[in-house]
């Protein structure tokens, strides 16, 4: 499915939409090229989950994560692109991590990739000549929750 989204108010409402269907279990894999929005999209999931202070970019710490009540369900949010090995996602404990949450993964190959489970929702995220489109793929407990 591929979805526009010329201006942020656009981002905002995909990322309300995934809001209101995640679940615990649940990852949402962003790729994209450096700049196509990644970050602002997951920030807009977060804050659709009702998170209404700043929201960092795990670019650095390569995890965050948020609980109730500050948002409505356990949250991950993980930027694995200083990974050089997917190895590294292990070592820093990223399954103890979604025990319970749901993920949000911007450059999710560099952990492995995360397409081959069933609770994955894949956007892939490219400029446009209008903006930005949104290219979603569904795994198979997705395929009830299109957006």
């Amino acid at each position: 499915m591929i979805i526009a989204l010329p201006d942020l108010s656009a981002v905002d409402a995909l990322g309300a939409r995934i809001a209101q269907r995640l679940r615990a279990g649940d990852v949402v894999a962003l790729t994209g090229g450096l700049g196509a929005g990644k970050t602002t999209l997951a920030r807009a999931i977060i804050r659709s989950l009702g998170y209404s202070d700043e929201v960092p970019s795990p670019t650095f710490t390569i995890i965050e994560t948020y609980d109730p009540p500050a948002v409505s369900m356990p949250l991950v949010h993980a930027d694995f692109y200083r990974l050089k090995d997917p190895a590294e996602a292990d070592e820093i404990g990223l399954d103890d991590y979604r025990s319970g949450a749901a993920l949000l993964a911007e450059w999710p190959d560099h952990a492995g990739g995360f397409a081959h489970e069933r609770a994955c929702l894949s956007i892939t995220l490219e400029n446009a000549d209008d903006g930005r489109m949104a290219i979603a793929g569904y795994g198979v407990d997705w395929l009830n929750r299109t957006l």
